[in-house]
């Protein structure tokens, strides 16, 4: 059974930077592609990033980019996403999410972690 396991969201003032972590256990992590996204109540799950098997290939949801950047360890079986020059609009849930493909929408996605929630405070 596949285990995707979030850390690192916190309370952080506009304008900081924030890494979030995702550890995959259960399956061969290198075989998925590896996806964040996030939600607030009473919104549907956004897309964020997503990143290919080989991480050559990152895409960003245009909120995010310049800002974000996503990366994977093959090795350490995790995906992170380093959040920078954070604004309040980013306050959400954050999830990670593996599937068999690099795509911007939550179905796509077999896998789901429990989310690690992101404050960013004006």
């Amino acid at each position: 059974q596949v285990q995707l396991v979030e850390s690192g969201g916190a309370l952080v003032q506009a304008g900081g930077s924030l890494r979030l972590s995702c550890a995959m256990s259960g399956r061969t992590f290198s075989s998925y592609v590896m996806g964040w996204f996030r939600q607030v109540p009473g919104k549907e799950r956004e897309f964020v990033a997503a990143i290919s098997r080989s991480g050559m290939t990152p895409n960003y949801a245009d909120s995010v980019k310049g800002r974000f950047t996503i990366s994977r360890s093959n090795v350490k079986n995790t995906v992170y996403l380093q959040m920078n020059s954070l604004k309040p609009e980013d306050t959400a849930v954050y999830y990670c999410a593996a599937g068999g493909v690099v795509a911007t929408t939550a179905p796509e996605y077999e896998y789901w972690g429990q989310g690690t929630q992101v404050t960013v405070s004006s």
